[in-house]
């Protein structure tokens, strides 16, 4: 796969080089908090980059590494879409990247690859992401209860989003 250029993100194929800065992000508060795991951080991204079900590609903003944006697909026929998620460094929250990437990502996902239905699952308390994939078109679905756990250890809802390709505000 290529580089994919949005209006200010470049989404590149990520690599082991990669690791170091996309653990240290992972490793900030407001990340942790969305983005849960072990003390090894890097070796998290490591899986997450082997893994062959999910494509990771790094954000990249002024040749700077920002955070990652993944994708993965159902490919049986009858259900065929893709799946998106991502994580942002919170020095560039707010400056619109992550609606750039999104959308950059799925004009990918829609126009060269072919999904007609591409999804995304939010905490249903991150305001901040769902209005993010809003602008792109994503529309709320439905509330999935105790979805999934917090860094408490409790329960939390999620926020089933979706997206059909006539929907896409490109």
């Amino acid at each position: 796969m290529s580089d994919l250029y949005g209006a200010d993100v470049v989404l590149r194929p990520s690599t082991l080089a990669d690791v170091p800065a996309l653990a240290a992000i992972r490793a900030t508060p407001e990340v942790r908090a969305r983005w849960l795991g072990e003390d090894d951080l890097a070796g998290e991204v490591v899986s997450d980059l082997e893994d062959p079900s999910t494509r990771c590609l790094t954000i990249r903003y002024h040749g700077r590494i920002v955070g990652m944006i993944q994708w993965y697909s159902e490919e049986d026929p009858g259900y065929r879409h893709a799946g998106i998620d991502l994580f942002l460094d919170p020095s560039v929250h707010g400056r619109g990247l992550g609606t750039d990437a999104v959308r950059t990502l799925t004009l990918h996902l829609v126009d060269d690859r072919g999904y007609h239905r591409l999804v995304i699952d939010p905490a249903a308390d991150n305001a901040a992401a769902i209005r993010c994939y809003e602008k792109v078109g994503f529309r709320a679905v439905g509330v999935m209860r105790q979805y999934e756990r917090g860094a408490d250890g409790t329960w939390h809802d999620g926020l089933l989003m979706d997206l059909l390709a006539t929907e896409l505000v490109r």
